[in-house]
């Protein structure tokens, strides 16, 4: 790989989407491909992240291995290094972390998964001083209910070291509300893919508007957008870098056409300006994560820093415009528990939910009849008040108006019913499908079924998390159902029949001459719906001995 003109070391990102699986039991993944081919584009293109990508796309676990391996080998000590995960993550009996690839074995992991420790070998081997690592994998969203994996996976102690940072984040399966069906959505990015793309390509990550978009300003710039958007989601991020890492220039706006890849660091490096920043980082290595048990932000979380000394401020980057009276409404998400015949067959269900609407009064408006809203004259319809400026003159933070609330106008005469909100409260009853085949952690959108914004804007959409309960007698493995069954001795050494309770019904199956325990009697089409194309999975029977 040549050297990148942008810096004096190489910038070279490896992306790996695994979305399609031999194994059943692990259910296909509609986003890796496009995260994949998404933020390939905007790494690769040389106005912002100038790397030089290598895509590897539904390979087996020996190919994976074999990129990784290649990847960190040979490297400079100047070199940025991004790797870029989106797959199911899985652990074993013993905790041990593993990505899963195109042919990996749910029940055998440590010969066809990935193992992060093998990651987090040829890591510590690699001479590059700056690894960025993002992973976009199941196991890392388990503060939904239902959410594949498990919160107890240390991806810390997996993969973080000296001179890494790790940003985690989920990967759901999504479903679009469509007319009288739910049909599947075109593939697109995973909501945390899809935000370090947005932040990237747009250049709204560089929050401190330097025209650099470092690692801790894109997380900071997901954290919060996925929170504006009411996902539930909290992405995390360990850090131990001795500097900050540019990963991007940030394309438009002021002050930001100049290189930003050269002095004063090398190939983005940009040192701490003071202990304070040490501070944070040091915080974010320590093994913080995003939030605490009592939900308050803790050292890795967002923070309103200053981009020249690093100290929380308690401010916002500054916002150009004042902010429209007229705002989308916030997504939602509900947790809704479904049995195991209603997951395997569908079913059509009924909710009620508390949200706004419209205010009829003023239709949105937020004023009285006949009357408009005036400008602000504290901040002259700005928005924006209280100006911090470096020693340059260019602005850097700046509070919303006290007055106006940051929206740059006053309502003399607010609607009498909605309070100048433009919306009211209401309970609303929505029928939706539930298709067949859906399992513990697939998402259905209600696109637009959510909350009306702020002054009769944008309705949002209504996010519903199933969650499949257990059954007191079959047990789920992706779409093939297992159970025992006690066949009596007498029946187990001659053979002969024997009823058999099945999500249909009653079945009659023959049990061979001889059969022993633990001997798994299979039946074809017994299982659950596949939810995408026709045909059921299978029965399996698992033969205990009785008297």
């Amino acid at each position: 790989m040549a050297d990148s003109p942008l810096g004096t070391g190489r910038r070279d990102a490896l992306l790996i989407a695994t979305g399609t699986y031999d194994d059943r039991t692990l259910s296909g993944l509609r986003s890796p491909g496009q995260d994949c081919a998404g933020l390939a584009g905007v790494l690769s293109d040389p106005r912002v992240g100038g790397f030089r990508t290598e895509q590897l796309k539904d390979a087996r676990a020996h190919e994976v291995m074999r990129a990784l391996e290649r990847f960190f080998r040979d490297r400079s000590r100047d070199d940025l290094l991004l790797l870029h995960v989106s797959c199911h993550g899985i652990k074993d009996d013993e905790g041990h972390l593993y990505l899963a690839a195109r042919d990996t074995d749910r029940d055998l992991p440590a010969s066809t998964a990935v193992p992060a420790a093998f990651l987090r070998e040829r890591m510590e081997r690699c001479r590059a001083r700056t690894i960025v690592v993002l992973l976009d994998c199941c196991y890392s969203g388990a503060f939904l209910p239902g959410a594949k994996g498990d919160d107890q996976v240390h991806v810390r102690d997996a993969l973080c070291g000296h001179g890494r940072a790790v940003l985690t984040a989920t990967s759901r399966t999504e479903y679009a509300w469509e007319g009288e069906r739910v049909e599947s959505k075109v593939p697109q990015p995973s909501r945390f893919t899809g935000a370090l793309i947005e932040g990237l390509a747009t250049g709204a990550a560089d929050l401190n508007r330097d025209g650099r978009i470092t690692v801790t300003e894109l997380y900071d710039y997901v954290y919060e957008s996925l929170h504006r958007a009411g996902v539930k989601q909290r992405p995390r991020m360990w850090a131990d870098l001795e500097y900050q890492v540019t990963i991007a220039r940030a394309v438009g706006g002021p002050g930001r056409a100049r290189d930003v890849w050269g002095p004063p660091g090398r190939n983005g490096h940009v040192p701490p300006r003071d202990a304070s920043y040490a501070g944070r980082r040091n915080g974010a290595a320590a093994g913080n994560t995003a939030t605490g048990e009592d939900g308050r932000r803790s050292a890795a979380e967002p923070s309103a820093a200053s981009p020249e000394t690093g100290a929380d401020t308690g401010q916002r980057p500054e916002q150009q415009y004042p902010l429209p009276r007229v705002r989308s409404g916030l997504d939602a998400v509900i947790s809704l528990e479904v049995d195991l015949a209603e997951a395997a067959f569908g079913t059509t269900r009924k909710i009620q939910v508390d949200t706004a609407i419209v205010c009829p009064t003023c239709t949105g408006a937020g004023t009285a009849t006949g009357t408009q809203p005036q400008p602000c004259e504290t901040c002259q319809g700005r928005g924006q008040r209280t100006r911090s400026r470096d020693f340059t003159g260019q602005t850097l933070v700046s509070k919303p108006c006290r007055r106006c609330k940051g929206f740059g106008t006053l309502l003399p005469h607010p609607c009498p019913e909605c309070a100048g909100d433009g919306r009211v409260r209401a309970r609303r009853t929505l029928t939706f499908e539930i298709p067949a085949g859906v399992e513990d952690g697939t998402r259905i959108q209600l696109a637009g079924e959510g909350e009306v914004g702020p002054g009769g804007g944008k309705a949002a959409d209504l996010y519903i998390d199933i969650v499949e309960r257990a059954h007191p007698v079959f047990q789920r493995k992706g779409d093939d159902l297992h159970r025992s069954l006690t066949v009596p001795r007498a029946l187990a050494t001659t053979g002969g029949t024997l009823s058999l309770d099945t999500l249909d019904g009653s079945h009659t199956i023959r049990i061979p001459p001889g059969i022993r325990g633990g001997k798994l009697l299979r039946l074809a089409g017994f299982g659950v719906t596949h939810l995408r194309g026709g045909g059921r999975g299978d029965l399996f029977a698992r033969i205990e001995i009785g008297s």
